[in-house]
């Protein structure tokens, strides 16, 4: 304020105030709402603001109003608040000056605010909270908080009202400054037993149109006093106890009630000192009554007890508890056995006493009378004689088989209430009688063996078990007499007596017997045996021990078969076919047709699956007329079998030209013979000469090891000797060597055709390594084949 009454002298000085204007507007007017004409009031015309650059001076304060030079208007910048302007200062008045130049000039405006009812009177607290005894006296005051409203004159705070109006009035009570102090008068006794908490709402009113207003609540609890009596809930109380309860058994509850609040309506119990007080004891705070000692029904039947009850205010009430004692079940029956059996047959009539007992029960009436149950699912029964006599008896059937001992459980009960109970396990053993025959596991068996089979090898084991015990289970196995094929049945199979196991007792044959029948016989050991039987049925399994036979061609030892082929057979021509059979079965008899060895391989082939021999290419002039095919046959078996067949095929077109050269190899037949001889002795001197070779090499090898370990530590040079047409391979010695020899002769020069010779005998040279230029002759005696014209196979190793 200081600069700004510096600032308006300096102007006194360079000009002179020329009027000014005031206006008045209410406040929260919106912005840019228009406050008056100031260049109309003051005089002025547009132009002059204008030219003087008319502007609002307001000091250091915010500007709440603008100046539009162009209209010579003033108008709302920024709302304007009264009571944050001026708060309750009245009346409130912004006051500016507007400035002007050229030349300067300045006018002072006055703007006065004028208040609206736009704040509602509020209290601070939303409530108040006050605590009044329930004996307050009439007439009691109680300070309320004032409210405030921010509005000032007839917007201001106007009065107050208090709703509910029941117990209080309100007093307003209006001070020199304006305010009003405000009191609450109890104007009604209060009763905190019929309303212990009061809500009551205080409103404050202000002036203005329209009219506002603000609450607050009071809460008033009212505090207890001493003025209510405790009272039983019923001045007499009846119940009743069971002989020996135990001590501590809550026999009722006595309850009173107090209104009163706190410790005045806090109820206290007692037993005044007695007799019957000294059995009984009753809780001080909750009223539950409870044994302290034992009753006895026998001794006395009735109890009265007086309780009193009372407050902390010494106020109190009585009432009385009438006990009556009632008899109770508390001797449990007794069980005594008379008379019991330990075991018992299974074979025994229903019916059959087994035990006698005898029940006493020292209660009397229903608590002594007394009836007797068995456990559940088992064949007995129990029956009474008299009240306290009672047999345990069979009610069925026993088998030992389904129960071989049985638990019987005697159980007791009295007809009181509670009932009480005793109960008794009485063991009982069932004692085995032989009421059962073995029982085979199957009802039929089936068994498998291999032909060929050892004698006395196990077959299979039949099985059956009895159900019977020790003795009665024991069972035996027997081969019933029987026959097959007319032999009997034990020349084939035996069974052990004890295991059941089944042996062979001869070797089978499958193609003589496939398979049989018999049966078998399980027998206990019971007096009288009881037995079953059951069918065995072995089958024999095939094994591949028959070779194939052929049955065509068939091979005579006199005279020579042989098939024509005609020259002019085309491709695919049949020239006979390969019957065998092989009596195994299965894949044991699947039989394949292969040939071996022939003539001229080009110009047949044999029939795989049936063993058919057909050309495979067309017959010319040039193949010779004599071929001789060797099929060999052999079955699917594991390890197979075979069988050799020589078929002799003439490829001519008339029989005497077959004729011819049939007869013609009989001629030669001595001739060789004696060739071959002298071929297989041949062999044998040049095996000879070889092994005698290796050894001598062997010996050179050996003897220049040890002149090189003579000459070791020597500075001579060492020049190896190397045996002519022999390598050394790397000092490890010569290789062995192996020759074959296949030997051939011609027969006749007429036709210049190659015929092998007959194998008089097979010689194989082995050398033995161990020996020193030994060898060892095996010769075969069998014939590689029976036929004329064989080869001779001759090896050397």
């Amino acid at each position: 304020m200081g600069w700004q009454v510096l600032l308006f002298i300096s102007m006194l000085s360079l000009s002179v105030v020329h009027g000014q204007v005031s206006y008045s507007i209410p406040e929260e007017m919106a912005k840019g709402a228009l406050i008056g004409n100031i260049a109309q009031d003051l005089g002025l015309g547009v132009e002059r603001l204008k030219s003087g650059k008319a502007r609002i001076y307001t000091g250091n304060t915010e500007e709440y109003i603008e100046l539009k030079r162009e209209r010579g208007v003033l108008l709302i910048k920024d709302r304007i608040d009264r009571e944050s302007l001026c708060g309750q200062t009245m009346p409130c008045a912004l006051h500016f000056q507007m400035i002007l130049e050229n030349p300067m000039e300045f006018y002072t405006v006055t703007v006065e605010i004028t208040d609206i009812n736009d704040n509602p009177p509020t209290f601070e607290r939303g409530e108040m909270k006050y605590e009044i005894s329930e004996s307050a006296l009439t007439g009691a005051r109680f300070v309320l908080e004032k409210a405030v409203d921010d509005d000032v004159g007839v917007n201001g705070l106007n009065s107050y009202a208090l709703k509910p109006s029941d117990n209080f009035a309100l007093k307003t009570i209006s001070r020199g400054d304006g305010t009003k102090h405000v009191e609450m008068v109890l104007q009604k006794q209060l009763d905190r037993e019929k309303h212990e908490h009061i809500s009551l709402i205080l409103t404050a009113l202000d002036g203005g149109e329209p009219q506002l207003s603000g609450t607050m609540q009071i809460l008033i609890t009212v505090l207890d006093a001493n003025d209510n009596p405790p009272v039983c809930s019923k001045p007499e109380y009846k119940v009743s106890v069971t002989e020996n309860a135990p001590v501590g058994t809550v026999i009722t509850t006595v309850r009173a009630t107090d209104i009163d609040k706190g410790n005045n309506g806090k109820v206290t119990y007692m037993i005044p000192k007695s007799a019957a007080g000294s059995l009984f004891l009753i809780d001080a705070d909750n009223g539950v009554l409870t044994l302290r000692g034992n009753v006895d029904y026998e001794k006395r039947r009735l109890y009265e007890l007086d309780v009193q009850v009372s407050d902390q205010g010494g106020l109190s009430d009585a009432c009385k508890v009438i006990v009556d004692v009632t008899d109770t079940n508390d001797n449990p029956p007794s069980i005594n056995i008379m008379s019991n059996s330990n075991t018992v047959s299974e074979n025994v009539n229903p019916g059959t006493v087994v035990t006698m007992l005898n029940i006493q029960d020292p209660d009397s009436n229903d608590n002594g009378k007394v009836m007797c149950i068995l456990n559940e699912n088992i064949p007995f029964a129990i029956k009474s004689t008299t009240n306290i006599f009672f047999t345990v008896v069979t009610d069925s059937d026993l088998d030992r088989e389904k129960a071989s001992q049985y638990n019987i459980t005697v159980t007791c009960s009295d007809e009181g209430v509670p009932s009480l109970s005793s109960s008794v396990t009485l063991t009982l053993q069932i004692s085995d009688v032989n009421d059962n025959a073995p029982v085979f596991e199957r009802s039929s068996y089936e068994a498998y063996i291999v032909e060929n089979n050892t004698p006395g090898l196990s077959i299979f084991t039949v099985k059956a078990r009895d159900a019977d015990w020790n003795q009665n289970a024991r069972v035996s196995y027997i081969l019933e007499d029987s026959s097959v094929n007319g032999v009997p049945v034990s020349s084939y199979v035996s069974v052990s007596a004890d295991s059941g196991v089944i042996h062979a007792v001869c070797s089978f044959d499958y193609e003589q017997i496939k398979d049989f029948q018999f049966r078998v016989k399980a027998q206990d050991g019971g007096s009288p045996p009881l037995s079953s039987n059951v069918s065995v049925k072995v089958m024999i399994q095939d094994q591949n021990d028959n070779p194939p036979q052929v049955l065509y061609p068939v091979q005579t030892g006199g005279s020579l078969v042989a098939e024509m082929v005609p020259r002019s057979a085309d491709v695919g021509y049949l020239v006979t076919k390969v019957v065998a059979v092989d009596v195994d079965s299965g894949q044991n008899a699947w039989l394949s047709y292969k040939l071996q060895k022939a003539t001229d391989r080009a110009l047949f082939e044999v029939g795989l699956q049936n063993g058919e021999i057909r050309t495979i290419r067309q017959v010319t002039d040039k193949d010779a007329v004599k071929q001789r095919l060797t099929v060999i046959v052999e079955d699917n078996g594991q390890p197979s079998r075979s069988a050799t067949v020589i078929v002799n095929v003439a490829v001519a077109d008339s029989f005497p030209e077959v004729l011819s050269e049939f007869t013609d190899s009989t001629h030669d037949k001595e001739y060789n013979d004696n060739l071959t001889f002298y071929l297989v002795l041949a062999l044998a001197v040049v095996s000879f000469l070889f092994i005698t070779c290796l050894v001598v090499i062997i010996s050179v090898k050996i003897y220049r090891w040890r002149q090189s370990r003579i000459l070791y530590h020597s500075s001579l040079p060492v020049i190896p000797y190397y045996p002519p047409r022999y390598s050394d391979t790397l000092g490890t010695g010569t290789l062995q060597h192996v020759y074959n020899y296949e030997v051939c002769r011609t027969t006749d020069s007429r036709k210049s055709d190659c015929k092998f010779g007959r194998a008089g005998s097979q010689n194989v040279l082995i050398m033995d390594p161990s020996s020193t230029g030994t060898m060892q002759r095996i010769q075969s005696e069998k014939s590689i084949l029976d036929e004329p014209d064989s080869p001779l196979e001759v090896s050397f190793l």
